[in-house]
């Protein structure tokens, strides 16, 4: 367990707003940036990175929006204005379940299977036994007719419950000042900063600091020579946490008795095919009880990750090739787990192909 030292209100608005350090970004060599400096992320042409510069350009063409391609720590595609901040809706939920494991490393959560219901949340009887981990996978059964771990349902009103757990009970603090502690995700020296919205904490970033969190994932919690987060976290969680045949919600009223409201959507919502293939709010390429035949991407590599948002706002981890895509307003469209033509699988095809 790693306490770590509270940093008031004051301090951390003048550790944000005054640093001025600039440095280069680099999975293999950035510093962790513990004055809170920002990094300029190095730009390097797409040959010396091992890709194929008009393969990356046909990527761009076809996800459009605002995006950039990072290899070994160095932007080898950007395109569209990589400072401007905007919601990354449900891809921000990842960096919640990033926060959690922050949280039990710090000794402030015992575990993800420790029962929310220890931080006074005056749940039913059916929802006591709801952890983090059930919060994280999508089988809560908050406002469902269900019992926790009993069945998948992509639940915004639990995702509801999962930040206001963490901020309100758990960090007991500004999201922005949780999050952007310099011993948390601090450490990655955005260049822009994260916002949180008031109503739902949900979180708007630029593509090159989404870039940042999604290559603390492909790094497996290293900065630089610092290991900011354990590895064993991601060993333990960089998988699927839904088995495959966990069986689907049943069609029910949405029943949010706390009155706790949605992180955007419903409690049965957007996609039923994460069974098998969704953990700790990542999207994973495994096969799935909705597609047990074929992978999520059939034509990306078997380790590929995503985090996926509304409105074409969504990342993406390929670890044996040492790749993140982010793009902001693309055209994603939506998940459709085994489809070949789908335009996340083709997306990813072409980011694979650009890597030989």
């Amino acid at each position: 367990m790693r306490m770590i030292p509270h940093v008031s209100r004051r301090d951390w608005l003048r550790w944000s707003a005054t640093a001025s350090f600039v440095a280069p970004w680099n999975l293999a060599g950035l510093q962790a940036f513990d004055d809170g400096g920002p990094a300029d992320w190095p730009v390097r042409e797409p040959a010396a990175l091992g890709l194929d510069a008009a393969v990356l350009d046909q990527l761009a063409e076809h996800l459009e929006g605002r995006g950039c391609v990072v290899r070994d720590g160095c932007v080898a595609k950007a395109w569209g204005d990589q400072a401007v901040r905007t919601d990354w809706f449900s891809s921000a939920k990842p960096v919640l379940s990033t926060l959690l494991f922050f949280a039990v490393e710090e000794g402030l959560v015992t575990s993800v299977d420790q029962p929310i219901a220890e931080f006074g949340w005056d749940l039913k009887p059916k929802d006591r036994g709801i952890t983090f981990r059930h919060l994280g996978s999508m089988s809560s059964g908050y406002a469902r007719p269900e019992g926790p771990g009993e069945a998948w349902a992509y639940n915004d009103f639990a995702i509801q419950l999962y930040q206001q757990t963490l901020f309100d009970k758990v960090f007991r603090d500004d999201p922005r000042a949780a999050a952007e502690h310099p011993a948390r995700l601090g450490a990655l020296g955005f260049q822009d900063g994260l916002r949180f919205r008031e109503k739902n904490r949900r979180l708007s970033g630029s593509v090159r600091d989404f870039a940042r969190i999604a290559g603390f994932w492909l790094n497996r919690g290293r900065v630089g020579e610092k290991q900011v987060l354990p590895e064993r976290y991601f060993d333990e969680f960089m998988k699927p946490q839904t088995p495959r045949d966990l069986p689907l919600t049943q069609p029910a009223e949405t029943d949010d008795y706390l009155g706790i409201g949605s992180y955007g959507g419903g409690s049965d919502h957007f996609t039923r095919c994460g069974p098998g293939v969704y953990g700790f709010n990542w999207w994973f390429n495994d096969f799935g009880g909705s597609h047990p035949d074929v992978r999520t991407w059939p034509d990306a590599p078997t380790d590929t990750i995503m985090s996926i948002g509304a409105r074409g706002n969504s990342s993406a981890i390929i670890p044996s090739l040492g790749l993140v895509l982010a793009c902001a307003d693309g055209r994603w469209t939506d998940l459709k787990c085994g489809d070949r033509k789908s335009r996340i699988n083709r997306a990813l095809a072409l980011l694979t192909q650009a890597a030989g």
